[in-house]
């Protein structure tokens, strides 16, 4: 028979593992191919139990964004601990990573990005400009970058926008030449490196 009754710490369990196995899908497979069938099936509970934790698929989503944040942290310390690779060549592994969805960092498209969006209440999404606003901060400060509020806001735009149109083409944005997307990334990721460099510069000036 199945367990009717779970202690809250049992729950709090299930509900995590909810949220990494729904990363883990969706670093897998993308966010549209992964389902909520899949996720509850793979936790080894029912569909209304799954509900009984996250209203919505979304709802999942961005807990799961939350996850991944300190495990894309990880990735880009231990990239920073490489003695054999330059601080330039370490910021274009770690930014091929991410556009290319390597080291299990799941990548969101426009569409994706529209309908978690939607989901989100006014509370919401003010907790969540606040955290990823941290999360990029912290990005900077383990390349080194000590950021003020408007660098960071825009590292943050030139990443998202860079991650955002390399998954897109050819699929999502049939009028771009799609021969071009891994070029048009390299120089993409070249420019943030260039930038990154220069603040680097210009905050070891002040110092």
């Amino acid at each position: 028979m199945p367990k009717v009754a779970y202690t809250e710490a049992e729950r709090q369990c299930i509900r995590q593992e909810l949220v990494s196995v729904g990363l883990e899908l969706m670093a897998e497979q993308g966010l549209r191919a992964t389902t909520v069938e899949q996720i509850y099936s793979r936790v080894g509970i029912s569909r209304s139990f799954f509900y009984s934790f996250f209203p919505t698929k979304e709802d999942l989503i961005i807990e799961a964004i939350y996850l991944q944040q300190p495990k894309v942290l990880k990735y880009a310390g231990e990239l920073m601990a490489v003695p054999e690779l330059s601080w330039r060549e370490k910021m274009k592994s770690f930014f091929h990573a991410c556009c290319d969805g390597d080291q299990g960092i799941a990548i969101f498209s426009m569409e994706e990005h529209q309908l978690v969006f939607k989901r989100m209440t006014e509370e919401s999404r003010r907790v969540f400009r606040e955290k990823q606003k941290k999360f990029f901060s912290d990005i900077l400060k383990c390349f080194g970058i000590e950021a003020e509020s408007g660098d960071i806001s825009l590292f943050a735009n030139l990443c998202l926008s860079a991650i955002i149109v390399r998954k897109a083409i050819p699929d999502k944005l049939p009028l771009f030449i799609p021969e071009a997307a891994d070029p048009m990334a390299e120089f993409q990721i070249n420019a943030i490196v260039d930038y990154l460099e220069s603040l680097k510069v210009r905050r070891n000036g002040r110092q």
